[in-house]
């Protein structure tokens, strides 16, 4: 697809995944994305600056100044999401873009797609890195039935109740558990987990995913406990199954 027929893109809301970390462009997004991007004039976003970067870092000769953003995070007022799509309701295609991975899974993008949706406004997702799906994939769990929790809470009382009723969800549904922490307190996670959880059941900690420093390994409660892994401030995802 040449650049002047990327300008002419059939309108739709394009859920656009973006970097889980450092890496090049092009090891984990197909050209057809670029394609896309580079003929996209208005996006919504979680953050401008994250967004502004990964766009610069798909094609270099895009103007950012020539773009428009909206805002789309925690703080965004429900009666602004519907005057974001405007744009694409005058016939202009638009861009969905969040801090990492795909949008519209656990963050809220999601709001903006089911107001596309309502109004018959065509939704197009892209292909791209997913840390839940990643996760999923190289944990060794059972891939055909699974749950993503989000985020547990955060107090620590509540966090183990919440470990040990997806864990009865594990033995009693055979259903892999899918869950994520804010990376600054991965080590609190791990320890409520080897904490909460019963010894044989298996736990995978997949973080960094695609990039340099990745790491996914899986083993039982019993095994982590003699070599619990120090994480950092590393964006990573839990998994527990049986």
């Amino acid at each position: 697809m040449g650049r002047n027929a990327v300008r002419t893109i059939a309108p739709a809301l394009y859920l656009i995944p973006s970097l889980l970390g450092e890496i090049p462009v092009e090891q984990v997004l197909p050209q057809y994305n670029r394609d896309l991007i580079i003929g996209i004039r208005h996006f919504i976003v979680e953050d401008v600056r994250t967004a502004r970067r990964f766009l610069k870092q798909v094609e270099g000769s895009i103007d950012i100044e020539q773009l428009t953003f909206y805002t789309l995070n925690k703080h965004t007022k429900p009666d602004e999401l519907a005057g974001m799509l405007v744009p694409l309701e005058q016939g202009e295609p638009m861009g969905v873009i969040s801090e990492a991975g795909c949008p519209a899974v656990a963050d809220p993008g999601s709001d903006v797609v089911a107001i596309a949706q309502r109004k018959g406004l065509r939704v197009v997702p892209l292909v791209g890195p997913s840390s839940i799906i990643l996760a999923l994939m190289g944990s060794g769990f059972n891939g055909q039935s699974f749950a993503f929790n989000g985020y547990l809470p955060i107090e620590q009382e509540e966090r183990i109740k919440a470990l040990k009723k997806l864990e009865w969800k594990v033995y009693n549904e055979d259903q892999t558990q899918i869950f994520m922490e804010t990376p600054y307190r991965n080590g609190k996670m791990i320890a409520d987990i080897l904490k909460a959880c019963k010894p044989q059941t298996r736990l995978c900690i997949a973080s960094g995913l695609t990039t340099p420093d990745e790491y996914i390994r899986t083993l039982t409660i019993k095994q982590w406990k003699e070599q619990i892994p120090e994480l950092g401030k590393v964006p990573s995802i839990f998994l527990i199954y049986k």
